[in-house]
């Protein structure tokens, strides 16, 4: 059975039935290295694409759809980019003007948000009209925020359908040096949006200055931003606060980035699964290569979460660093703010479901416009396990708190098939899988939608198996 797991992701079947977890639950171990981070790879394939000269990245994200949807619309906008042997990426880059017709163009990103708010912002590099376009779902996903911020800066936004969301055409004042270089913004509902015009600063003119007047959503993720930017080469000045951030080229004279070497971290946003599947049994380790103390990632702060619950987090300082975690007898209930980790919410949501009482998850409020509504997925699950997930709490629309049904979830042989919708969200399929280390009869829809980021996530879970 298990080498339906080690298919292709495009031939797995329509839904995949997990095989049942042994009795007593086994404590495997597991040492990985997950796929580079998507959130660093599509930061970098910009920044590359612009960048002058050659550049290469090192175990970048390749496999993934997301990452081929920002290649491939780089490739469109003028950037060249070459596979070596070992799997790097070496880029061509356009040093800081897209090559485009004067009719301009078309880059569809099907549901890959990070790329459309990256390339949206970065159009008003390019010397014609780019219309930046998606599939349905992201249709539904807002952008008007950041189309405010680029009409601050001087370009001419038009939303081809409704207002507010993709496709969007934007357009460059004719003489790119009229570009602007100061932005106001309000609270906002991504932290994308704001790393999206930060990716850009270095090739305006006079650099760009961001004043962030609301509240300072997924900090961690602007972070990571500024800290790449820095490490490649730019100028980067921001308060501690982050509420005023400076990007410009390497100095006051000189504006865009050289070309770079640059190694790719894993992904720590797909650990989270093999260290959230470790605290879901009883002495089980899961070791992720790669990730240590010095990450750029806010999302390798997961497994001390985990550490709250009662599993033992190591962390080693080698110089090729990692991160263990090892399962706790029973699973403490939890309060935890992810604010600075969204993306780990429905590991830890699934992790909660078998706790020892009641958690609460705050700083959720961007997870209503990801691929899918993921609070409302997360209720509608796990719902079926018994487990009630109620939302808002004390008015807090981005809070959940995560309750098991009286006795815990019912894991005997006998329990009742449970069909987990997926709903093309690769971290729903993912985050629903480790119900099944734990409950029998679980089955996963849709399982191929990993392919977004995670193309080979069924052979490495199939190996906890």
């Amino acid at each position: 059975m298990l080498e339906v797991f080690r298919q292709p992701v495009s031939e797995l079947p329509a839904a995949l039935a997990l095989p049942a977890p042994r009795v007593p639950l086994r404590a495997f171990e597991i040492w990985l290295r997950p796929p580079g981070s998507k959130s660093l790879t599509n930061r970098a394939l910009l920044l590359a694409a612009l960048a002058d000269g050659r550049s290469v990245l090192r175990r970048p994200l390749v496999d993934a759809d997301d990452a081929q949807r920002m290649i491939a619309a780089l490739e469109v906008l003028g950037a060249r980019f070459d596979t070596t042997p070992t799997g790097d990426i070496e880029v061509a880059g356009v040093s800081g003007s897209w090559k485009v017709p004067p009719a301009g163009v078309t880059v569809n990103l099907n549901n890959a948000g990070t790329a459309t708010r990256f390339l949206a912002a970065a159009a008003v590099l390019a010397p014609a009209p780019v219309t930046i376009d998606g599939n349905a779902r992201m249709r539904q996903r807002p952008i008007g925020e950041l189309g405010t911020a680029l009409e601050q800066v001087g370009a001419k936004v038009e939303y081809l359908m409704e207002p507010g969301f993709p496709p969007m055409r934007v357009a460059a004042p004719a003489d790119p040096s009229h570009l602007r270089s100061s932005i106001r913004f309000p609270t906002t509902q991504s932290s994308q949006f704001i790393s999206a015009l930060a990716l850009i600063g270095p090739w305006i003119n006079s650099g760009l200055t961001i004043r962030l007047e609301g509240e300072i959503t997924s900090a961690s993720y602007i972070l990571m931003t500024i800290r790449l930017l820095e490490r490649l080469g730019a100028m980067v000045r921001h308060s501690a606060d982050l509420r005023v951030l400076r990007v410009c080229g390497p100095d006051a004279t000189r504006r865009g980035l050289p070309a770079f070497d640059l190694s790719i971290e894993p992904d720590a946003s797909g650990a989270t699964y093999f260290w959230g599947a470790a605290a879901l049994v009883p002495g089980a380790k899961a070791r992720i290569m790669g990730l240590g103390a010095h990450s750029l990632q806010g999302d390798a702060d997961f497994p001390d979460v985990l550490g709250s619950m009662g599993a033992t987090v190591t962390k080693s300082a080698a110089a090729d660093p990692w991160i263990q975690v090892v399962g706790p007898p029973r699973l403490a209930p939890i309060m935890a703010d992810l604010a600075d980790m969204p993306d780990t919410a429905m590991t830890l949501a699934a992790v909660a479901a078998f706790a020892d009482g009641t958690s609460v998850l705050k700083g959720l409020r961007t997870l209503r416009v990801k691929e899918t509504d993921r609070i409302a997925a997360i209720q509608q699950e796990l719902g079926k396990l018994g487990v009630t997930v109620t939302t808002p709490i004390s008015g807090d629309e981005g809070a959940i708190s995560i309750t098991p049904p009286p006795g815990g979830v019912d894991c005997s042989a006998s329990c009742p098939t449970v069909e987990f919708e997926t709903y093309d969200d690769h971290r729903m399929a993912m985050s629903m899988a480790l119900i099944g280390l734990r409950r029998p009869n679980v089955v996963i829809k849709h399982p191929s939608c990993v392919a977004k980021t995670y193309a080979t996530f069924w052979s490495d879970f199939a190996r906890m198996l």
